[in-house]
């Protein structure tokens, strides 16, 4: 059974885009976290309606978020993928990491 589900930018905007994301809450409800970048990126100013969406789901219980905390197997996977690939690798958008 999953305790918890981190959620990429990609992944959890294109539910708030169509404001479909009961599905998830219907799905894992109280299981789902937002990797402290992801949030960063979907309170982004520029767009309002989603920000307000995450800033809502967040301050409900809805949401929580968790910051990816340095000198962990986290951190380093983090790292490799979105700061400093392995050679030949392409660098992943700082709200892609920890799916």
């Amino acid at each position: 059974m999953i305790d918890k589900l981190f959620f990429d930018t990609d992944c959890f905007s294109a539910f708030l885009w169509v404001k479909e994301e009961n599905i998830l809450f219907k799905l894992y409800q109280g299981k789902i976290i937002l990797p402290k970048p992801v949030f960063n990126e979907l309170i982004n100013p520029s767009i309002p309606h989603i920000k307000r969406k995450v800033n809502e789901l967040c301050l409900s219980g809805d949401v929580s978020t968790k910051e990816i905390i340095v000198n962990t197997e986290e951190y380093k996977l983090y790292y490799e993928l979105a700061i400093s690939p392995p050679k030949g690798e392409k660098v992943i958008g700082k709200g892609e990491e920890l799916l």
